[in-house]
């Protein structure tokens, strides 16, 4: 596996979709701490980090964590329309 370049604060977003979900708060050897917005913290192992670039990690939700995923979905939900 390619080695990613991961930074703190890096914003994270699902597959290639344009809304960010939330944002990287630690990295470590084989995984990622994230903050999802609305909902805390989650373990991503590096496995299921699809790439990463110009400051973005795209996550595949087809292995991360369901939890992940519906904490995702709701990362926008207080917001003014």
């Amino acid at each position: 596996m390619q080695a990613l370049h991961v930074s703190v604060g890096d914003h994270v977003f699902l597959d290639h979709s344009d809304e960010e979900v939330g944002a990287v708060r630690q990295v470590a050897k084989d995984h990622l701490v994230v903050y999802i917005e609305n909902s805390g913290d989650f373990v991503v192992r590096g496995n299921h980090v699809k790439s990463a670039h110009d400051g973005k990690v795209i996550l595949d939700p087809e292995t991360v964590d369901p939890q992940l995923i519906q904490a995702a979905k709701k990362a926008h939900e207080h917001e003014d329309s």
